[in-house]
């Protein structure tokens, strides 16, 4: 299929360089500032070759993406809040145009969804975001799959940021503050981690699947949301005597979010360790499922999207 690509962050810049190997040509590439645009398709490489030495992608612009002759186009630009711009605008134009869109952008999704929903539901194409909950991990197709209807919850770990914080300190009896240090200094943590260890990377997650299994009706603002900021050794060590530990756990019901720090079993489904993800789908009939995997990161958000694409082709 012909891809516009839009951000170039992690995700998109994969999304960008795996494309071919997946079958796909990208005929459109922007970041915030300039594109590149080429119906017979763009060298990836050589556009992120300029990217990198500070140079503009190209000479198009965003509104020269819009006019172009692609299929898909993957929204990879970062998250914002409440009305969630420019995704929003970007994504409208995609589908009043009845092209397909496919979102690694939680915005959107998060705040906007009966909105979004409902151009949706007017367009020809189809919107796909797969890549918005959970990295690798195929939960919404897994729901989609299912059937929504007969899901009555999804809980687990989405942040592998705390996650891998939470891990560090009960293995090594080490600090919140040193352990943040440590995994910015990895690369793990951004500068700023208040969106993932404040509990709102997850609920935002969280509100997305809600919005799947209520057909709309929550955003942000609704989440009863915690952090793991306060947690301490002390309580990790307290735990740790009872075969617990401490993860920061969401859940997302169609009654609503809540996302906090519960003590789960050591031996248990939902102590994963490190930067992994693990989410449990509560289902009418068939039990509790669960999937796990990389929840986070360029390459295997990508995946997800690639998976998004396939769907459309099927």
């Amino acid at each position: 299929m012909k891809l516009a690509i839009l951000g170039v962050g992690s995700v998109g810049k994969a999304v960008a360089q795996l494309s071919k190997e997946y079958g796909h040509t990208v005929v459109a590439l922007a970041d915030s500032k300039n594109a590149i645009v080429n119906p017979k398709g763009i060298k990836v490489d050589d556009a992120l070759e300029r990217k990198s030495n500070q140079m503009p992608l190209g000479d198009a612009s965003l509104e020269d993406i819009f006019d172009s002759d692609y299929e898909v186009l993957i929204e990879a630009t970062p998250t914002t809040l409440e009305s969630a711009e420019p995704a929003f605008s970007n994504i409208k134009a995609a589908l009043e145009a009845d092209r397909h869109v496919v979102l690694a952008n939680k915005g959107p999704v998060a705040e906007r969804f009966e909105e979004l929903q409902s151009i949706a539901d007017g367009s020809k194409g189809a919107l796909r975001f797969e890549a918005t909950v959970g990295g690798s991990i195929p939960i919404l197709s897994t729901i989609e799959d299912v059937d929504s209807k007969n899901i009555t919850s999804v809980r687990g770990i989405l942040n592998g940021t705390s996650n891998f914080i939470l891990t560090r300190m009960a293995a090594k009896n080490l600090s919140y503050s040193h352990v943040l240090s440590e995994a910015q200094d990895l690369g793990v943590a951004e500068a700023d981690p208040t969106f993932d260890v404040g509990g709102i990377d997850t609920a935002l997650k969280c509100v997305i699947l809600s919005n799947v299994l209520s057909e709309g009706g929550f955003c942000l603002s609704d989440a009863n949301v915690e952090g793991i900021q306060h947690i301490s050794n002390h309580a990790l060590n307290l735990a740790d005597k009872s075969g617990l530990t401490i993860r920061l756990i969401g859940e997302a019901t169609r009654e609503g979010v809540n996302v906090a720090p519960m003590l789960v079993p050591k031996a248990g489904d939902l102590a994963v360790e490190g930067t992994q993800n693990i989410v449990q789908i509560t289902t009418e009939h068939g039990g509790v499922l669960n999937l796990a995997g990389a929840g986070a990161g360029g390459s295997p958000t990508a995946s997800a999207i690639f998976l998004d694409l396939q769907r459309l082709i099927v």
